[in-house]
């Protein structure tokens, strides 16, 4: 007794040589061809007509607020817990790919990277800020590290103060995050029967 099976689209009863699979679900290739073709035109829609002025403020959104949640955390605790950090990768990220209407593209991509490092070094400097200015109250000291910074000098001075590898690990995780979530979407190969 020989069990037929039919397209899940069409229902036409498939043959050995006229089935995909594709998703736990079979299809005739005419069907398939439908599907891949449709969904190829969707996956496509989402690299173009990028608005990327849009993108950028959503991107510098979730910087900010990625930065003042490190921060935050660290006047709260009074601990630097760098793994906080990665929220300004993901925050980022999703401010890029969100305000852009979705869209998924390597220009999103690079956005979102620049300003997820950008934001890093600026909350690494408020929490290192944080930090020495406390210092600086219990010794009796009446002047403090600015915010903003009054030239780039003293910015990286205050970000290098106790920058180790552990920082480098977050930075990595925080780009890493950045770029991942508006990675173009790409589709499978087209299985074989």
């Amino acid at each position: 007794m020989t069990t037929s099976t039919t397209c899940a689209r069409c229902e036409k009863t498939l043959t050995e040589s006229d089935r995909v699979e594709a998703s736990g679900r079979l299809y005739c290739r005419a069907c398939y061809e439908t599907l891949r073709h449709q969904l190829q035109q969707a996956v496509g829609a989402l690299s173009k007509d990028v608005n990327y002025p849009l993108a950028a403020i959503g991107a510098v959104l979730g910087g900010v607020v990625g930065t003042l949640i490190w921060w935050g955390f660290t006047v709260v605790t009074n601990i630097a817990f760098g793994l906080v950090a990665v929220a300004i990768g993901f925050l980022v990220g999703q401010g890029a790919m969100r305000f852009a209407g979705g869209k998924r593209t390597t220009g999103l991509q690079v956005l979102a990277i620049l300003v997820a490092a950008i934001s890093f070094f600026v909350a690494t400097y408020l929490v290192n800020m944080t930090f020495i200015n406390q210092e600086l109250a219990k010794r009796g000291e009446v002047w403090r590290i600015p915010f903003p910074p009054s030239n780039l000098r003293i910015f990286y001075r205050v970000v290098a103060a106790g920058f180790g590898l552990m920082d480098v690990v977050f930075l990595a995780i925080v780009v890493w995050q950045a770029w991942a979530i508006p990675r173009p979407v790409r589709l499978p190969e087209t299985p074989s029967a």
